[in-house]
């Protein structure tokens, strides 16, 4: 099978290399000038792996919409929006499958990704969500995880799952699209607080970080629709390990060095999704103290050691 991947960064590299690894034929589109697409195309590598010869490149979205019907997005979540119109555009979406690979909130809107590309190609348009635990670094390694793909429609997210199931990864499907892409976007704010934590030697409080991420998530979810359940599955709760702990997630990498003020020049999605979250909580009448927290640290630059401490010695409730 034919699969195009939008998008060539350290993820979407990824999504092109196992595509191709359990056998389809695969394109790669990048934007015209994209360092990242001329290295791809000369070198075949990037920092993180080796692309097989057999992939193509194209910096022509009509040529790599043409070349599959199923295809893969991945991208800065706040880039979303444009590409879609760019797609709407071509008139070459409809009869296809079109898999978000990534995780986050439109930050100017709250939105959920999916949201944001069926208001541009429009609602009856064949999408879904690949999101889950799993570092690049890992698969690689040939160390397998799980995974959850979700859609409105049951059959698209069945269809998807039979075409990328290997022994690598394991597929589960959820019927709760909002609870899967806000826990999934969410996780990394939390990733963002794990770090800080690791910063100030306070490690052992990742466990409370857990507990009451999962909780107060679990109400916003509620709120918006969705499954408050959905939050204890691999799109939030199961990404964790992957987030809070490792040493290749870029979102703790952030918070433990914003705390330590050292530079840091990897994109950290959680800072978008958060203030995304704040938009949703406000809207929505939801309390999310970590959120505010992490906020109140990066935006309002006060100081993560009080800011942190005082999260956890809010007033006296039950759990």
């Amino acid at each position: 099978m034919n699969i195009s991947v939008l998008g060539c960064g350290r993820w979407a590299s990824f999504h092109a290399w196992y595509a191709n690894h359990i056998g389809h034929n695969v394109k790669i589109w990048g934007r015209e000038g994209s360092k990242h697409l001329e290295q791809l195309q000369t070198t075949h590598q990037n920092e993180y792996l080796s692309l097989s010869p057999d992939i193509t490149y194209t910096n022509d979205l009509k040529l790599a919409l043409n070349f599959a019907d199923t295809i893969i997005i991945s991208i800065s979540s706040q880039q979303l929006r444009n590409l879609a119109k760019e797609i709407k555009k071509t008139d070459l979406y409809m009869q296809k499958t079109f898999i978000l690979c990534m995780k986050g909130l439109e930050i100017s809107t709250g939105k959920r990704l999916s949201e944001v590309f069926t208001e541009e190609i429009g609602e009856d348009c064949n999408v879904g969500v690949w999101v889950g635990p799993g570092h690049v670094q890992d698969f690689l390694k040939g160390i397998p995880n799980c995974m959850v793909i979700s859609a409105k429609n049951t059959d698209i997210s069945k269809h998807i799952i039979n075409i990328f199931s290997s022994d690598l990864i394991r597929f589960y499907y959820s019927e709760d699209l909002i609870g899967t892409e806000i826990g999934a976007a969410a996780k990394n704010v939390v990733g963002i607080a794990a770090g800080m934590l690791d910063g100030m030697h306070y490690t052992s409080l990742k466990g409370a970080l857990m507990a009451r991420g999962t909780y107060e998530l679990s109400n916003l979810i509620k709120a918006l629709g969705g499954n408050n359940m959905t939050v204890y599955g691999l799109s939030h709760l199961g990404d964790y390990e992957a987030t809070l702990f490792s040493a290749y997630s870029n979102n703790r990498c952030f918070g433990e060095d914003f705390v330590l003020n050292k530079p840091f020049s990897k994109l950290a999605e959680g800072i978008y999704t958060m203030q995304a979250l704040l938009k949703l909580a406000d809207k929505h009448h939801v309390e999310l103290p970590i959120c505010a927290v992490i906020n109140e640290i990066v935006i309002n630059h006060k100081n993560p050691k009080e800011e942190l401490l005082n999260l956890f010695m809010r007033p006296l409730k039950a759990e």
